[in-house]
């Protein structure tokens, strides 16, 4: 799974922070990063704004663009 499917997947349940989601896809182990380390929320903001067809911002919070 890519980083920007897993955000969406964790999306799923409704709008979360950066860190919340990369909390919940180190939780689910959604996504490996090719060094083994967790993804940081920096990697979150990151891929968001990189894939911004997907997402949308409330706040300081993300959401699946409808």
């Amino acid at each position: 799974m890519k980083l920007h499917e897993a955000i969406q997947t964790v999306l799923r349940n409704g709008p979360m922070t950066a860190s919340e989601i990369a909390d919940e896809i180190n939780r689910k182990e959604l996504y490996q990063r090719k060094n083994g380390s967790p993804v940081p929320s920096s990697q979150i903001h990151a891929r968001i704004r990189q894939y911004s067809q997907y997402f949308d911002r409330c706040g300081n919070q993300y959401k699946n663009r409808e």
